[in-house]
C-alpha cells in the first residue's frame, strides 16, 4: 500500500501545487480588471472553481497521505522531515491568505495591485523548491 499511498500522495502535491502558483497569476490580471466588469466575474468564477475545486482538495489529500507517510515510514523522526512540515505549514498558511483574497474578490474590495501578487506568485515556488530539496536529498 504504501507505493500507491505516495503516488497519490505526489499527484495530490502536484495538484495543489498547480493551483498555487497559477492563482496568484490569475490575480495579477483580475487586479487590473474593472470592478463589476464581465471579465471580473469570469475571473472571480475561475478563482472559485480552482480554489473549492482543485487547490484545497489537493491540499487535503496532501497533508492526510503525507502525515500517514511521516508516520509510517519515518515514524515523524529526522530533521529533514521536520524542516519538510514546517515549510508545508507555511505553504498551507499562504493557501489560507489566498483563500481570503479570492473572497476579497468575489466581495468587489480587492485593495492589492498586480505587483503585489506578482510578489506573491514567486512564494509557493520558492517553498516547493525547498520541500523537494528536503525530500530527494535528506541533506539532515
Amino acid at each position: 500500500m504504501y507505493d500507491w499511498i505516495k503516488a497519490v500522495h505526489v499527484m495530490a502535491v502536484i495538484s495543489w501545487m498547480a493551483g498555487m502558483l497559477y492563482l496568484p497569476r490569475l490575480m495579477v490580471y483580475h487586479s487590473d480588471t474593472p470592478v463589476g466588469s464581465a471579465q471580473s466575474e469570469t475571473f472571480k468564477t475561475m478563482e472559485r472553481r480552482l480554489l473549492r475545486g482543485i487547490m484545497t482538495p489537493a491540499m487535503i489529500v496532501t497533508w492526510a497521505l503525507g502525515l500517514w507517510l511521516a508516520w509510517d515510514a519515518f515514524g515523524f523522526r529526522g530533521g529533514w522531515l521536520h524542516g519538510k512540515i514546517a515549510l508545508v505549514l507555511v505553504l498551507s498558511g499562504i493557501h489560507g491568505y489566498l483563500a481570503g483574497r479570492v473572497r476579497a474578490f468575489a466581495e468587489d474590495r480587492n485593495d492589492r495591485t498586480g505587483r503585489f501578487y506578482r510578489i506573491i506568485n514567486e512564494v509557493p515556488a520558492v517553498l516547493m523548491a525547498a520541500i523537494v530539496i528536503l525530500v530527494v536529498v535528506k541533506p539532515f
